[in-house]
């Protein structure tokens, strides 16, 4: 028996097949129908826009909250140096600072590189002062076939580090490599430091896209790895994406250093300090929202 429900729906089918093919059709509302469509479709997008910065606003938040809980203690009675490249975001330098004593870890002291040691048009200036301070340093602390900026490298390493890792104090050479790559301009002065730390964290800044930086940075890292106990480099979302991070990855050097994208996130930085824990003990890795080896260092 057909009921007048049965009826009801039949005619709102009716109806709705009809409004279908007026849209579809060429009839008066042919030119309301793409607009309505057009709208509705805006709305969807912001829609979407909205709900994605809230879960990412709500992932920060998250993280922002349990980080130092998954962090802590993870770097007790260890030291770091951060070192950073010409242009690095200084809030997240800070950030970073902050994080590294939230783990229980202290920073020994912050070394900003200058824009000529980064600059491959000053090649020949680097390589003038490493080979100087090789000779000072004497013996075989600094392999004798680096490369002019794996040697700065090895040089700043011995300045700023140590395989030790509880730390070891400055020496008169180390404080002698600081002053000649500072008076040179090479390199801020850091200031009063005591000792050198057994983790290094490289920050990077501008990213100069061109095969001359991208040979500086892999040669500086891995020089540093060469005399700290480990090593991670970091940089941004888009550093890890498709930047100088990324680059630095395909290099050789990403064996002997870790490296993690997304310290302009939470999750970043939180990530930042596992990584420097593992590399005690683990060299290399790359981590992050673009890390080959996953977003997070496990184990």
């Amino acid at each position: 028996m057909i009921t007048l429900r049965h009826h009801v729906l039949t005619i709102v089918a009716v109806f709705l097949a009809l409004a279908a093919g007026i849209v579809l059709g060429g009839g008066p509302l042919s030119d309301v129908g793409p607009s309505v469509a057009a709208s509705r479709a805006d709305q969807d997008d912001a829609a979407a826009s909205g709900e994605g910065q809230a879960a990412a606003d709500y992932n920060d938040a998250f993280l922002s909250a349990l980080g130092p809980a998954m962090v802590s203690g993870r770097l007790a009675e260890r030291s770091v140096a951060i070192v950073t490249v010409p242009g690095a975001d200084e809030q997240l330098v800070t950030a970073l600072t902050d994080s590294v004593t939230s783990a229980g870890g202290t920073v020994s002291a912050r070394y900003s590189l200058g824009e000529d040691l980064v600059d491959p048009g000053q090649k020949s200036l680097v390589d003038t002062l490493g080979s100087q301070l090789l000779t000072q340093q004497g013996g075989d602390a600094v392999a004798a076939d680096a490369s002019t900026y794996d040697r700065i490298g090895q040089l700043l390493g011995l300045a700023v580090s140590t395989k030790e890792a509880a730390g070891v104090d400055v020496t008169g050479k180390s404080r002698a490599i600081v002053d000649a790559v500072t008076g040179a301009g090479l390199m801020e002065a850091p200031g009063d430091v005591a000792r050198r730390a057994p983790l290094v964290l490289l920050v990077l800044g501008t990213d100069a896209a061109d095969e001359g930086s991208d040979a500086v940075l892999a040669g500086l890292a891995e020089g540093l790895a060469a005399q700290a106990a480990g090593v991670v480099v970091v940089g941004t979302l888009q550093d890890g994406a498709d930047g100088q991070l990324g680059r630095l990855r395909a290099d050789p050097a990403a064996s002997v250093v870790a490296s993690v994208d997304g310290i302009d996130t939470q999750a970043g930085r939180t990530t930042t300090i596992i990584a420097l824990q593992r590399s005690l003990t683990t060299p290399g890795g790359s981590f992050g929202a673009a890390g080959a080896d996953g977003a997070v260092p496990l184990g």
